[in-house]
């Protein structure tokens, strides 16, 4: 059984005795309200732990001493403080390589064919999960080296040497910064376009600069205008707010239409659209239009 927040996927509890905390980020402040209310439900949460259970949490959280669970492991990337993490990481065409470290244990060349730091740091909490159930090492190997990644998140539509379109559903700065500096790192030869649709009016407003900055790591940006989702305008809310918090200079707002037209006119080398919008409903119209 796997249990989740309506509107927030950063903590998952797997069962009774099992659960993950992934993240503490501000957001859906149009639901919690402010940024300690979105911190005290994650605390809330881990206290569903029935006694002995395990939570894993990632290293570093904000609060993280207040997170409670009487058998907690803290994970990340590969800051060797934490209680597990990766090292040796090598990348491979769009894949990676490497090695999980604990302090009794360690699992050696794993290989994860999908793309994005962020989901070796995922692999990486999922793994300890398995560890602590006690699956078999090659079966872990296995299961990973087979595992696919799940629709819309640093999914490959188009994946060739000379060309790259990646789908995803980042809709929050610290996604779209994960998503933006996985893509460069492992196509660091390509011209990185993203295409991003701002989900809500609310959050446009409460993250403009956040957004911006992350944005910023593109080599181009073309934002589509804002996905209401269930909010109604507000006044002076749209993408131009985010385009002209930007530094960069090779940005631009434009519909749908001229983005489909802009694309068939353009050589794009790395391509990668987000949000979590409509935004999807281009993947197929894009990728005909680049395998064109």
């Amino acid at each position: 059984m796997v249990e989740a927040d309506e509107y927030d996927r950063s903590f998952l509890k797997l069962s009774p005795d099992i659960a993950i905390v992934t993240a503490m980020d501000a957001d859906h402040l149009d639901i919690y309200g402010t940024e300690e209310a979105v911190e005290q439900a994650f605390i809330d949460f881990t206290g569903k732990i029935k006694e002995g259970g395990l939570l894993i949490s990632k290293f570093g959280l904000k609060r993280s001493k207040e997170l409670k669970g009487s058998n907690h492991l803290e994970y990340s990337l590969k800051n060797n403080e934490a209680d597990v993490f990766a090292s040796n990481i090598k990348m491979n065409n769009g894949s990676y390589e490497f090695d999980i470290v604990m302090k009794d244990w360690q699992l050696k060349n794993v290989v994860l064919n999908m793309g994005g730091m962020h989901n070796i740091e995922n692999v990486t909490a999922a793994i300890a999960v398995v560890h602590h159930l006690k699956i078999d090492d090659a079966k872990i190997k296995k299961a990973v080296e087979e595992f696919k990644g799940v629709k819309r998140r640093f999914e490959y539509i188009i994946k060739n040497d000379e060309q790259v379109f990646i789908d995803d559903y980042a809709h929050h700065p610290e996604e779209l910064r994960a998503l933006i500096s996985g893509a460069k790192v492992l196509f660091n030869n390509k011209k990185c376009t993203v295409v991003f649709q701002p989900h809500l009016y609310t959050r446009t407003r409460d993250f403009a600069d956040e957004f911006a900055a992350s944005l910023d790591l593109a080599d181009e940006v073309i934002l589509l205008p804002i996905y209401p989702a269930r909010e109604l305008p507000i006044e002076g809310i749209d993408s131009e707010m985010i385009l002209n918090k930007m530094k960069s200079n090779n940005k631009s707002v434009k519909t749908k239409e001229e983005l489909l037209k802009w694309v068939k006119d353009n050589n794009t080398e790395l391509l990668v659209t987000a949000g979590a919008g409509d935004i999807d409903t281009l993947v197929e119209p894009l990728k005909e239009i680049l395998t064109k």
